[in-house]
C-alpha cells in the first residue's frame, strides 16, 4: 500500500503523542513493504521533501507556531489544511490517515479523497465536545460544531483509546467505534540504561494549561513534608514555563524542582524515567497518554487525574499500577505518597500493563484497518 499521514507537527522536530504514534507506525509500515508519506509542516532545515528512517516527509507549509497564548492557533491549522489539498491530490496514495486535530486539515483531505478515490481515514486521538468553552468562551460553539462535522467526514474513523471511541458516538457516530491505541517499544525501552541523577516524582509533556502542572507543583509542598530531600523532575516545555518556575520559587521548591525543558531526544527521557520512582500525569485532556505507559514500562507507577477527558486514567488499575486522584493538590499529593510507599510492590503490574501495547501488534491492527477501507472501497470502484 501507498499510505500518506496528514499531520501539521512533524516528530522528532515537533515532540508530541500524536507526532510519536506517527513517528512510530510509520516507520514500522515501512519496514513491512508498504511504501509510507508524511505531509506536515516544513519543520526541517533543508528540501521540502526528505527520507527519515524510510519514510518521505513532506514539509507542504512553513513552519509556524502551534500556540498563541497558550492555545493552538485557528489561522496557523486553516493554512495548513489549504497548504496540504494540492498535495494530496497528486500523492497518489491507496489510503490517507488524516489526524482529527486540528480538523481543517480532515475536510482537505476528504475533498482530495472524493476527487481521488482513496479512502480516508480519520484518527482521532480525543474528542472535545463541551470543553470547548472552557478552551474559547461563547466562541467555543464554533469549535464544537466543526469538531461535529469532522466526525462525519468518513466511513473509517479510529480512535485510539475507549474513552475516545464513546465520545465519538456520543457525536453520532456509528458504533462501535474501532479503537487502535497508541503503543510503545518495550525492548528499546529496556535497552536504556537510568539516568545518572535520580528523583523522586517525574513529570513528562507539553507546559500548557490542561497539563495542570501548577496543581502537581503545589501537591509537592505537602510530599515534601514527608519526603524532605524530595526531589521532582519536570521535563517538557510551552508556554506556561515561565509562570510555573515562577510558581515553584513562591512555593518554596526552587531547590526540589528541576525545569529541563525537552530533552534532546526520546533515549534521555527514558533514562530520566528509569531513574524515578513515580510518574505524575495531573492532565484533563489526555486522548491516550502514551507518556503514562512508557512511565509502565519503565516500572514506574502513574498518578493521574480521574477525570473523563483523562484517557490515561484507563490505563491505572489503582493498586496494581498506580493510582487516580481527584484534581485537588491535597488528593493528588495523597496519592503521590501512597505511590512512592508502594513503588517497589507495583513495578510489576507496571510491566504487565506495558507489554499489553507493543507497537508491533499496535502496527498490526492498523495495517487490518487499512486493509478493511480498502475492500470496503472495492465495489463502487469496480463499478465505475
Amino acid at each position: 500500500m501507498k499510505i500518506a499521514y496528514v499531520y501539521d507537527a512533524v516528530y522528532p522536530w515537533v515532540k508530541g503523542g500524536v507526532e510519536k504514534r506517527i513517528r512510530e507506525v510509520s516507520v514500522r509500515l515501512a519496514d513491512r513493504g508498504h511504501e509510507v508519506h508524511v505531509y506536515g509542516m516544513r519543520c526541517w532545515d533543508g528540501p521540502a521533501v526528505i527520507e527519515r528512517d524510510g519514510v518521505t516527509l513532506h514539509g507542504v507549509a512553513p513552519a509556524e507556531a502551534l500556540y498563541a497564548g497558550g492555545r493552538r492557533t485557528v489561522p496557523q491549522a486553516l493554512r495548513f489544511g489549504r497548504s496540504v489539498l494540492r498535495p494530496l491530490l497528486s500523492s497518489g496514495a491507496d489510503v490517507v490517515d488524516c489526524q482529527n486535530f486540528p480538523y481543517f486539515s480532515c475536510f482537505a483531505a476528504k475533498a482530495a479523497s472524493v476527487r481521488r478515490g482513496f479512502p480516508l481515514v480519520v484518527t482521532w486521538h480525543e474528542v472535545w465536545g463541551d470543553y470547548w468553552y472552557d478552551y474559547l468562551g461563547r466562541r467555543g460553539a464554533f469549535g464544537k460544531a466543526v469538531e461535529r462535522m469532522a466526525a462525519g467526514l468518513t466511513d473509517h474513523p479510529v480512535a485510539v483509546s475507549p474513552s475516545t471511541a464513546r465520545a465519538l458516538e456520543a457525536l453520532g457516530v456509528p458504533a462501535p467505534v474501532p479503537v487502535v491505541p497508541n503503543g510503545i517499544d518495550m525492548e528499546r525501552i529496556a535497552s536504556v540504561a537510568p539516568a545518572a541523577e535520580g528523583s523522586d516524582v517525574i513529570f513528562t509533556g507539553r507546559l500548557i494549561r490542561d497539563k495542570n502542572v501548577d496543581v502537581l507543583l503545589r501537591a509537592l509542598v505537602p510530599v515534601r513534608e514527608e519526603v524532605p530531600d524530595l526531589r521532582a523532575l519536570i521535563v517538557g516545555d510551552g508556554p506556561e514555563r515561565p509562570a510555573l518556575e515562577a510558581l515553584a520559587r513562591d512555593l518554596g521548591l526552587a531547590g526540589a524542582v528541576t525545569f529541563t525543558g525537552f530533552l534532546p531526544d526520546h533515549d534521555p527521557v527514558i533514562a530520566a524515567m528509569k531513574a524515578s520512582r513515580v510518574f505524575a500525569l495531573p492532565s484533563t485532556r489526555e486522548g491516550f497518554g502514551i507518556a503514562a505507559l512508557e512511565a509502565m514500562a519503565c516500572g514506574l507507577p502513574v498518578v493521574t487525574t480521574d477525570h473523563p477527558g483523562n484517557a490515561a486514567g484507563d490505563l491505572v488499575v489503582p493498586g496494581v499500577n498506580g493510582y487516580r486522584s481527584g484534581l485537588s493538590a491535597g488528593e493528588l499529593g495523597e496519592k503521590i505518597l501512597a505511590a512512592l510507599d508502594q513503588a517497589a510492590q507495583m513495578r510489576e503490574g507496571c510491566l504487565e500493563t506495558a507489554g499489553e501495547y507493543r507497537w508491533e501488534e499496535i502496527v498490526r491492527k492498523v495495517e487490518e484497518h487499512y486493509e478493511g477501507a480498502l475492500d470496503h472501497r472495492a465495489p463502487s470502484s469496480s463499478g465505475r
